[in-house]
């Protein structure tokens, strides 16, 4: 990994997005085509930041953020083997080839997310700017709904608790976990604070925003391609930052994501 580039503190990047119109004739035989709406998309991410990215499923978040968002600094790790990660996700292979033909991207296998203070010098030299854990999931240790939440939660503090000493001076830990129940029950705000973390935004996640991006089960690919697509499931994204003396982000509210941001 290169020297990381010094980053802006309490920037957000707001990107405006053309949803493609589509013709509609109000008088037959017109050909007037109704406006473009604006979409404006909460990326968390600046091409300049270091970033660090467990648990990774099939790596399209990561080439995504490499290709279509210019992030170059990545060290993107899998908790599987990559026998057993192309085994499960065999689209992971393209996407895995592109990351690894960059000098400035590592790619990581058999990476723990509760202990990357084993996972060698490349992660443990630290100084993250953004330290990314999308959709933390155990798989289907249980059908027991209590004894799965907290076999989740434990998953979350151990994160936390790992992750914290890696990041730089007003660097952010990123986590996104479905909306609903269980979710809902993990407590993942209490589980940061009680970790020294404290919550700097919470927003909607929005799959749109990186393109190419599709959501990767813990257990692996449907049989035969199925239906469920994760990436239509709501879902929200939550920034933490240490709380011994750093500085939260305070980016003013965009009036159209008022219904959807909050501060803490």
């Amino acid at each position: 990994m290169g020297k990381s580039k010094k980053i802006s503190k309490g920037k957000h990047i707001q990107k405006p997005y053309s949803r493609p119109s589509h013709h509609r004739s109000n008088k037959k035989g017109s050909s007037k085509s109704a406006p473009s709406p604006q979409v404006t998309f909460t990326i968390p991410f600046e091409s300049s930041n270091r970033i660090l990215l467990v648990g990774e499923g099939d790596f399209s978040f990561s080439h995504s953020l490499l290709n279509a968002h210019g992030c170059a600094s990545l060290l993107a790790t899998s908790y599987d083997s990559r026998s057993n990660l192309v085994e499960k996700y065999p689209q992971a292979a393209a996407f895995i080839a592109d990351l690894e033909a960059e000098e400035t991207v590592d790619v990581l296998y058999k990476v723990d997310a509760t202990k990357l203070d084993k996972a060698g010098k490349k992660i443990t030299n630290g100084g993250f700017d953004r330290i990314v854990f999308n959709f933390p999931h155990v798989g289907g240790l249980t059908k027991d709904v209590n004894r799965q939440v907290r076999y989740n939660q434990e998953l979350l503090v151990g994160f936390f608790r790992s992750a914290l000493p890696l990041l730089a001076p007003a660097g952010s830990i990123i986590v996104t976990i479905f909306d609903g129940e269980p979710y809902d029950l993990w407590n993942i705000r209490d589980l940061a604070r009680h970790v020294g973390l404290k919550v700097d935004r919470s927003f909607k996640f929005q799959a749109g925003a990186y393109p190419g991006y599709r959501h990767a089960r813990t257990l692996g690919n449907i049989k035969d391609g199925g239906g469920w697509k994760g990436e239509d499931r709501g879902a929200r994204t939550y920034m933490f930052y240490a709380k011994d003396g750093i500085a939260s982000y305070s980016e003013p509210k965009k009036s159209n994501e008022s219904t959807d941001d909050d501060q803490d």
